[in-house]
């Protein structure tokens, strides 16, 4: 799997203005909630469906003087949905690998590994309307990015959300200058699916986060910050249901 990365094909400034005042008067409407398949493909086909499949290419480097055979590397999967301002959407899944085990000196330790996710469409694109969903250039869709903190023993992590479109710059992204930073808490205890393999199920959700306004989307940043409703200082949700599996450092099958 790769990250789905913004679209190279931009219009002319000028045809970015026109789009953009044809729909300024509905830049305000709500969206209505995405589901996991509606994502928007940036590379102009057909919108992506694929579910991310567990794997452990992605386990990291294990620190130095650890013990391999109590460490283990976590693949987990999860549809997140996600209420952030004036959007509401079940995100398209996304997986994320780390590796987490004591340390010579008997404290926990974590090791980040990798985070993949695909795009999700926002219903309304940019305007917030029925043009927002049959005109191209005015989609608009949401992928989340690792925003470079975590700790999975207490269920703190951060994200980055790029916004895709047509009309939008590469670095179009809420929390591009700080991320979004999450405290999950637990909705009930896990449950086990599986023995063998492990498969553990949880639930989780942050109802506490703030989300700062979009950066990086050039002259329609102010328009597109109005559309969302950010920054959003209270309001926000995230519900979290996921699946993870592991395998102990030991027991990974050994790379060239």
């Amino acid at each position: 799997m790769v990250k789905l990365t913004a679209l190279s094909l931009r219009p002319s400034l000028a045809r970015r203005a026109a789009v953009a005042a044809a729909g300024a008067a509905a830049l305000a409407g709500l969206a209505t909630v995405a589901t996991p398949g509606s994502a928007y493909a940036d590379d102009g086909q057909s919108p992506a469906t694929a579910q991310p499949v567990a794997q452990f290419g992605d386990c990291p480097a294990l620190p130095p003087g650890v013990d391999p055979a109590r460490w283990r590397c976590e693949v987990h999967t999860a549809a997140p949905r996600l209420t952030m301002g004036k959007v509401s959407v079940t995100l398209a899944p996304i997986t994320m690998t780390h590796a987490e085990g004591p340390m010579p000196d008997g404290t926990n330790g974590q090791v980040w590994g990798a985070m993949h996710a695909a795009p999700t469409a926002v219903p309304g694109g940019l305007t917030g309307t029925a043009a927002g969903d049959q005109v191209r250039q005015l989609r608009l869709a949401i992928t989340p990015e690792y925003g470079g903190r975590s700790d999975f023993y207490t269920g703190q992590f951060s994200l980055r959300f790029r916004l895709v479109s047509p009309l939008l710059p590469r670095d179009c992204t809420i929390g591009a200058s700080a991320p979004v930073d999450f405290q999950l808490k637990r909705s009930g205890p896990s449950q086990w699916l599986s023995q063998d393999p492990p498969l553990i199920a949880f639930s989780a959700y942050d109802d506490t986060f703030a989300a700062p306004a979009a950066e990086g989307c050039g002259p329609l940043t102010g328009l597109l910050n109005r559309r969302l409703g950010l920054p959003a200082p209270s309001g926000n949700l995230m519900t979290y249901d996921a699946t993870y599996t592991f395998r102990m450092y030991d027991r990974l099958p050994a790379t060239s």
